[in-house]
């Protein structure tokens, strides 16, 4: 009886290791214990194959929460690659856009020559120094003709300045070959230049108007050799609330692949209330609100170029001059939107906030005159009798060109400018 139970005891083992290996079935065994035997013994005796199942089941929840940990690993990596993937593609130019909001890189040298190092900004203080001596021996002849005591006194003067400033350009040429570069030097004698090319140029207006306010120079243009973020003009006052206007300026300049930005006026809140700007591979662009319209201008041929623009808010009609013949029109642009009050407008650079933000690839190589704004819309034979200088030509109701209106900084200079006098 005794072998008879051993036997139904091992048949018991066998198939409770059959049933542990057919996982997709459920079945009921009666097994067969010795009399005088422990139950609870008998199934601690029985649960061998039981135990090696839970450790295997363990195992590889163990491994599921190592590959878990890993597969989480792995998204914080792609995500991390992804984010920089991100940044370097906001760095390259974007598509070029038929509508909406002007669309603008960060960080990105799109214009194709600007001035970074401390080279590129001792050749245009040298460009500027050339253009100072320039305008000081036309004083020095003027001063011969007329005799006159002040003129004199403040040649003088502002030759002593320039022959100062020399001195710092050479002093900077020797730190340069010297090999010490001490960049954050550099960047404050930078700015003493700067502030002091301004203060000049200041002087140098006073003189040229000469000593009872008389303007010598009835007529001027402003140059900006050089794609800088601290080089550009200031109108001394803001534009009023328009329903329409007409702008218009001559220009030159042969920059490549954008001339940058002419103007910009921005208001508090919107920093592209009016813009005028050409950028990268863009054609250029007037901007309204930040809404944009595409214009049919070719200026970038190193001559000199008038340009008119008309718009009204009435269903947002523009139209586009150059040299005094219509080029295109459009409609749609920022209608019914007046152009606001109390900005700031500046030549020469593209503002992303109230009167700064400047970006040296979005600013503005070349040459400007005769900028002027009316808050109208004048007809074509208006249009060309400024491009064609005409003596009935108009002046700007709400801007007309005149120094006065102006202040210049960082080393953009004035010359004297007679439109259809100069030769390209």
């Amino acid at each position: 009886m005794e072998r008879i139970s051993w036997t139904l005891f091992l048949l018991s083992l066998i198939l409770l290791e059959v049933s542990m290996q057919d996982f997709g079935q459920t079945q009921f065994i009666c097994t067969s214990v010795p009399k005088d035997m422990d139950l609870c013994a008998a199934a601690m005796q029985n649960s061998g194959p039981a135990e090696d199942l839970k450790t295997t089941v363990m195992q590889l929840r163990e491994t599921v929460l190592q590959q878990k940990e890993t597969i989480m690993n792995q998204k914080e990596t792609i995500r991390e690659l992804t984010s920089k993937l991100n940044r370097c593609e906001g760095q390259s130019a974007p598509e070029p856009g038929t509508g909406g909001g002007r669309r603008k890189e960060q960080g990105k040298n799109t214009m194709g020559d600007v001035s970074r190092g401390a080279s590129d900004t001792l050749a245009q203080l040298g460009q500027t120094l050339a253009t100072l001596k320039q305008r000081l021996e036309n004083l020095e002849q003027y001063s011969r003709s007329n005799g006159t005591a002040q003129a004199n006194s403040l040649k003088d003067l502002l030759q002593n300045k320039i022959d100062d400033m020399e001195k710092q350009v050479l002093s900077r040429v020797n730190t340069l070959e010297g090999g010490k570069p001490g960049q954050r030097n550099d960047t404050d004698q930078r700015n003493k230049v700067e502030s002091t090319l301004t203060s000049l140029h200041h002087r140098i207006t006073d003189l040229e108007k000469g000593p009872k306010g008389n303007k010598l120079l009835d007529k001027f243009q402003l140059t900006f050799p050089l794609r800088t973020n601290y080089m550009y003009a200031k109108v001394k006052r803001s534009l009023p609330e328009m329903y329409a206007f007409t702008l218009c300026l001559w220009i030159k300049s042969n920059a490549s692949p954008g001339v940058g930005t002419p103007f910009s006026y921005a208001v508090p809140g919107q920093a592209n209330e009016l813009v005028l700007i050409e950028w990268g591979n863009n054609p250029m662009e007037i901007l309204i609100n930040d809404k944009v319209a595409k214009l049919p201008f070719l200026i970038n041929d190193g001559k000199w170029h008038h340009m008119c623009i008309t718009w009204t808010t009435r269903d947002g009609v523009w139209e586009a001059f150059q040299d005094g013949v219509l080029r295109g029109n459009g409609e749609n642009l920022a209608p019914y939107h007046p152009i606001k009050p109390h900005g700031v407008l500046v030549l020469g650079q593209e503002q992303d906030t109230l009167g700064g933000g400047f970006d040296a690839t979005q600013a503005f190589v070349g040459e400007l005159a005769n900028f002027n704004i009316w808050d109208k819309k004048l007809s074509s034979s208006e249009i060309y009798s400024l491009a064609t200088c005409n003596s009935r030509a108009p002046s700007g109701n709400v801007l007309s060109w005149s120094e006065t209106n102006i202040d210049v900084f960082g080393g953009a200079t004035k010359w004297t400018f007679e439109p259809c006098r100069q030769p390209n």
